[in-house]
């Protein structure tokens, strides 16, 4: 599912969702915060490398089947600069009013410390709420769950002219393992490079690219 700016996409059942047993819900917020995580970490955010590969399993060992979306926020750092924080936050099911982004600002710790702040939806933020929002000190990008970005394999003529347009070989790219729960449910193949495209509530673009080993 992108972001507002997008429409939306189901995830169908596969099996993956119900790897040991577990629930869609897991598995969905499983798919929203890797792939948060694989963005910050293309943005320059040091991302570790123990949460890049985490799979479904261990996913659902830390967090459980039901996830608590206290425990699914993240704090990185910039790798250039790590006094500059990127803060990602759940919010939850209900309608997300002006009291509840303001709760949310009385929360957040060393404010000045912050680069900026992501906030995954998964209900309607009304007109005032964001208009809240706009009086934070930081940048505020908004994105509803599953947050799945849209994803084009690319074939092997636009995988050459991107590799000359930016000078650079292959294995220079970003990884992805042929193991991966996303290359897994997409049937992505050794060699292929796949390009994602994120976008934000506020109308902004991201583009990556990974080849898969």
């Amino acid at each position: 599912m992108g972001g507002s700016g997008g429409g939306g996409e189901c995830i169908t059942r596969s099996s993956h969702v119900m790897e040991g047993g577990g629930s869609l819900e897991s598995y969905r917020y499983f798919l929203s915060r890797r792939t948060v995580l694989q963005m910050l970490n293309d943005r320059g955010y040091a991302v570790p490398n123990s949460e890049l590969t985490r799979s479904l399993t261990e996913f659902r060992f830390t967090f459980g089947d039901k996830c608590d979306l206290e425990s699914l926020r993240l704090c990185l750092p910039l790798r250039s600069n790590p006094s500059k924080k990127m803060l990602v936050v759940y919010l939850g099911t209900e309608e997300i009013r002006t009291q509840a982004i303001r709760g949310l600002y009385g929360q957040i710790l060393n404010k000045e410390a912050l680069h900026g702040l992501i906030l995954i939806l998964q209900s309607n933020m009304n007109t005032f709420a964001r208009k809240e929002v706009l009086k934070f000190p930081f940048k505020v990008e908004i994105f509803y769950h599953i947050l799945q970005p849209k994803h084009e394999v690319l074939s092997a003529g636009e995988r050459d002219k991107l590799m000359k347009k930016y000078k650079i070989e292959g294995k220079q790219l970003p990884r992805m393992l042929e193991t991966d729960a996303f290359a897994q449910y997409y049937g992505l193949q050794k060699g292929q490079v796949v390009k994602f495209t994120y976008c934000s509530g506020i109308a902004e673009f991201l583009e990556t690219y990974r080849r898969v080993l």
